[in-house]
């Protein structure tokens, strides 16, 4: 009886190696495997109204634009006086220069767990309209010289970008510096 059982197994193992499908090419499990690594490694959610990431979710959504858009991205926390102070610039820049295509975004570095108890309602009492983020990925030795090589970790920091030129600040501005850059590249493009 076992004699049967093992013949069997070895003709059903047998037929399952006899497959007319192709094996994919080694570039297509490259692919694959690409794929696959960023559906598991670029994270966004929705928490208490504001889009959440990991550092590969942020940098897919938001660091490498190649449009017609001239990206403001404003790193910033509730806790850090300077960059408080510097917000109604922003928020100024992304009205004034809407139509010349300027998005302002910011992107909070508090901790995940201030985010319904301080973010949420810093926003509402601050009546931001321009998009507000958060980044959950505590590697920060990983990503920040993923932002920028310059920056030493220290906020307020602003990367300004569009599909042609790429500048990045690790320092508090007045609406006037800002400006400045920003016109900067917008002029460059």
């Amino acid at each position: 009886m076992k004699m049967i059982i093992y013949s069997c197994l070895c003709v059903f193992l047998l037929s399952c190696g006899n497959s007319t499908t192709e094996n994919p090419s080694e570039e297509a499990v490259a692919d694959m495997v690409e794929t696959n690594n960023k559906k598991t490694t670029a994270i966004a959610e929705t928490r208490h109204g504001i889009q959440v990431y990991n550092f590969e979710g942020l940098d897919e959504a938001l660091l490498q634009h190649k449009n017609d858009t001239t990206y403001v991205i404003n790193f910033w926390a509730t806790w850090c006086k300077p960059c408080v102070k510097e917000m109604p610039y922003f928020e100024k820049m992304g009205k004034t220069y809407a139509e010349e295509k300027v998005k302002v975004v910011f992107v909070s570095l508090d901790f995940p767990d201030r985010l319904e108890p301080l973010v949420v309602p810093f926003i509402k009492k601050n009546k931001l309209e321009s998009e507000v983020v958060l980044l959950d990925d505590d590697d920060a030795n990983s990503w920040i010289p993923k932002v920028s090589e310059k920056w030493q970790g220290a906020i307020p920091a602003t990367l300004i970008y569009n599909a042609d030129e790429r500048a990045f600040f690790e320092r508090s501005f007045t609406y006037e510096e800002l400006e400045k850059e920003v016109q900067s590249i917008l002029n460059k493009s």
